[in-house]
Formats: structure tokens, C-alpha cells, sequence
């Protein structure tokens, strides 16, 4: 059986040795691609795509113009992590504010409901690196995790195939099991 191949795009991040070896470990292969250079289409090898965290503002829509293109015009599974569920979110009108700067492990709550959450438990310890948060979700996306600090830690789009994480899940056990999820969804 072919391993399922994800395109990793990356934004600046400095994980993206343990992004790519987090989908590793669950069994996709990856590919990585700069955010200046993914094409305008998906080639269809690709079963899922993801999107690192960034050093550039994610509200920058003039530099994220086509990788904001591929994401909302693909049809495969895509996950944004940090700064790339930022870049999400601010492409579908959500507000990126300030707030407490965190870095380290931080407390997040789940929807269990939600079929991406079924490896994980209902309040999971993820690694934080970031003072910038989307104020709510936005139009045709739900908050499907928060927190104390941010209220918006999780997203998913209301056609189940776009989510994002204010947390870098490539860090933790906790973080792994919501990846398996993801997973799940192109397996």
C-alpha cells in the first residue's frame, strides 16, 4: 500500500524538520515547498497540505496571495499550524490581535465531538510560541478548541476540510494525537 503524501508548505518556521517528521511517524510521506513558490494548483499526488507557522505577519495578503489561492481552491485536507492557521483566518475575514505572549506548554481544550479529536483527550498540553491570536473564528470557520489566553485555539471550516491550531502540535505527544486525526481524514 502507497503512503498517503502531504505538500508541507513552509512559512519561515524553524519546526519544520519536526512537522515533516511528525506526518513521518504517522505514516505520510511529506514534501516541502516555500510559501513564495507553491504552484496554483495541487498536483494530485498530494492527498493533504500543510502550512508551517511564520516569522512574516500572517495578515500580509499580498505575499500569502497564492498560497491563499491553493488553499481555498484545493478540495484535499488542509491544516494550518500557528502562524499558518493565522494566515487562514485572516484570508477569511477573522481579526489577528495581540495578546499575552506564551511560549512553552499550555493547556487547550477540544471539542470532543469533533471526529479530528478522537485520539486526544479532552484537554491536551501543547507547545505555544506566539503573542498574536485570531479574536474569533471566522465566517464559515468554528472554534473547535480554546483556552484561558485565546479563545480561538482551534479551527475547522464548516465543510470539515480546512482546520488550523494557534499551537505547534510538531512538539508534543499531545499535539501528535490531533495530527493522527487529521491523518485519518486522507488515509
Amino acid at each position: 500500500m502507497t503512503s498517503p503524501r502531504v505538500l508541507v508548505v513552509d512559512n519561515g518556521s524553524l519546526s519544520i524538520p519536526q512537522v515533516r517528521k511528525s506526518f513521518e511517524v504517522l505514516g505520510a510521506d511529506t514534501d516541502l515547498v516555500k510559501a513564495a513558490e507553491v504552484p496554483d494548483r495541487l498536483d494530485p499526488r498530494y492527498q493533504a497540505l500543510v502550512l508551517s507557522g511564520t516569522k512574516v505577519r500572517a495578515y500580509d495578503s499580498d505575499y500569502y496571495r497564492r498560497l491563499v489561492d491553493l488553499v481555498f481552491t484545493s478540495t484535499v485536507p488542509v491544516w494550518g499550524i500557528c502562524g499558518g492557521m493565522q494566515i487562514i483566518g485572516t484570508a477569511a475575514g477573522a481579526e489577528l490581535v495581540p495578546g499575552r505572549s506564551r511560549v512553552g506548554n499550555h493547556e487547550v481544550h477540544v471539542d470532543k465531538q469533533e471526529p479530528v479529536f478522537a485520539d486526544a483527550k479532552p484537554t491536551v498540553s501543547l507547545f505555544q510560541r506566539h503573542m498574536l491570536y485570531l479574536k474569533e473564528a471566522p465566517l464559515g470557520f468554528k472554534a473547535i478548541g480554546w483556552s484561558e489566553d485565546a479563545p480561538v485555539e482551534f479551527i475547522r471550516s464548516e465543510d470539515g476540510r480546512i482546520y488550523g491550531s494557534q499551537a505547534h502540535l510538531e512538539f508534543r505527544n499531545d499535539g501528535l494525537s490531533v495530527l493522527q486525526g487529521f491523518v485519518r481524514l486522507f488515509q
